[in-house]
């Protein structure tokens, strides 16, 4: 079995946990508030603003081996750069304030998946960065762009309000399928498994960010 498929099969349990939230569930019918989606793209904000520096961080600790890998986060990178302020761009069209967001401290639960993610490069291998790559790019192409058409029905919002649902949904696309010829490239047992041990990791964790979102903030029903 080639890697990234042995990947996807031992973290299903995992991902599919995260599918089942019930915030996740409510987007891809478009039952949930403006608020909801506003703080969505809050926490979203704070940790996308982060994987450039992430890729920089892991791109850095890899070894000479791993030069291909090296040149492949080069490419990710350059695609990546300034994707935070398209997310600004939503929450300022949908009458938030976007500066505030910007200046304004993550959920404590985007807090520690950021923690985690930097630390998993700095203490652990750095090639555990992929596993969040799996989890954040792989959750885009199956959500993203039916819930940000669902949400869009259900709250009236003008398409400047989904531009990072909707370019993620079909960019990552092309993405994974990337992602996917570099995971079948790696043949070290260590870093397959410190892959897989991550993307678990990061399922759990990227959960609790719209779970701590949905407790904060308020129902369709109370809206």
């Amino acid at each position: 079995m080639l890697f990234y498929d042995e990947l996807q099969q031992r973290t299903e349990e995992a991902r599919l946990s995260l599918l089942n939230v019930p915030l996740i569930q409510a987007g891809a019918r478009g039952e949930i508030t403006l608020p909801q989606y506003v703080a969505f793209l809050t926490q979203a904000y704070h940790h996308v603003k982060h994987t450039v520096p992430l890729m920089m961080a892991c791109g850095s600790r890899l070894g000479g081996h791993q030069e291909w890998l090296r040149e492949a986060l080069a490419e990710y990178i350059e695609e990546e750069i300034g994707h935070q302020e398209w997310i600004l761009n939503d929450i300022a069209a949908c009458g938030a304030d976007a500066e505030a967001v910007r200046h304004g401290r993550p959920n404590f639960s985007t807090e520690m998946m950021v923690a985690y993610a930097y630390d998993a490069i700095a203490r652990g291998n750095p090639v555990s960065f992929f596993g969040m790559v799996n989890v954040l790019e792989g959750t885009s192409i199956a959500l993203a762009t039916s819930a940000a058409r669902a949400i869009q029905t259900s709250l009236g919002l003008p398409n400047k309000a989904f531009s990072y649902l909707l370019s993620h949904g079909d960019l990552d696309i092309g993405h994974v399928d990337f992602f996917r010829g570099l995971m079948n490239r790696i043949e070290c047992d260590t870093d397959k498994a410190a892959i897989v041990h991550s993307a678990r990791a990061f399922y759990r964790l990227y959960g609790d960010i719209f779970r701590e979102v949905e407790r904060c903030s308020p129902t369709l029903e109370a809206a």
